[in-house]
């Protein structure tokens, strides 16, 4: 059980589904709060204070991304996890660049939304990312979330921002997907099946070529992992 009580919000209109993660949650030592729709979502979620909102997508009243998309502006900070039934590769990348932390596609095992759960509250509040990173003469600056090269610019997400900032600090060796699920993404269980870093690794790679097409970023090593590309 949990020393201290995370406060989670549930928006999920399938009343069995809310009720199952209401009592799960409670069971291990959280306080569940569910809302049934949307707008009622978006309103507790902007009005109240949540260490963690679970958030599913298709919504009565107001959709999911909508929701987070609103919620990043009043609360960038805020710790948001999707659920959606939904669980193609588009899906995923849509979930995230709505400012979500973590994507889970239902079904999903109790075990593997607990995981999740966990990770996501254990970084809470975390912003080891904070400081600025220069690397190959893009500035990553993680105060302001954002990465530089020769006058243009992108905006990072905090995510990407600390994918960046670890990356950095192990540039002289492979990191496995495992270790950024247990490092970056704080997971306990790192041997869960996720497309999570896949996705981030994807949408960061492009943020970084829209502002330097020519320069070599992040190399993947096929069946080990990522490292900074280091040489030309």
């Amino acid at each position: 059980m949990k020393t201290s009580k995370a406060r989670i919000l549930i928006v999920e209109d399938d009343p069995a589904i809310l009720q199952g993660l209401c009592d799960v949650l409670v069971f291990n030592g959280y306080e569940a709060f569910g809302v049934p729709d949307g707008v009622e979502g978006l309103e507790a979620s902007s009005n109240q204070t949540w260490d963690l909102i679970l958030l599913d997508v298709m919504l009565p009243g107001l959709d999911g991304f909508s929701i987070c998309r609103k919620l990043r502006e009043k609360k960038p900070s805020q710790a948001v996890v999707m659920l959606t039934a939904r669980g193609s590769e588009d899906d995923m990348v849509a979930g995230f660049k709505a400012g979500a932390d973590d994507y889970i596609s239902k079904p999903f095992s109790l075990r593997e939304l607990m995981v999740r759960v966990e990770a996501v509250l254990r970084r809470t509040g975390k912003n080891t990312s904070n400081e600025t990173v220069e690397f190959r003469e893009i500035f990553f600056d993680g105060c302001n979330l954002t990465a530089g090269f020769q006058g243009r610019t992108c905006e990072l997400t905090r995510r990407e921002m600390d994918i960046v900032s670890y990356l950095h600090r192990h540039q002289d060796r492979i990191v496995s997907k495992k270790e950024l699920l247990t490092q970056v993404w704080h997971y306990a269980d790192a041997d869960i099946e996720t497309r999570t870093v896949d996705i981030h690794m994807l949408k960061l790679r492009k943020k970084i070529a829209s502002i330097a097409p020519d320069l070599p970023f992040v190399q993947t090593i096929r069946g080990e992992g990522y490292r900074l590309e280091t040489t030309s």
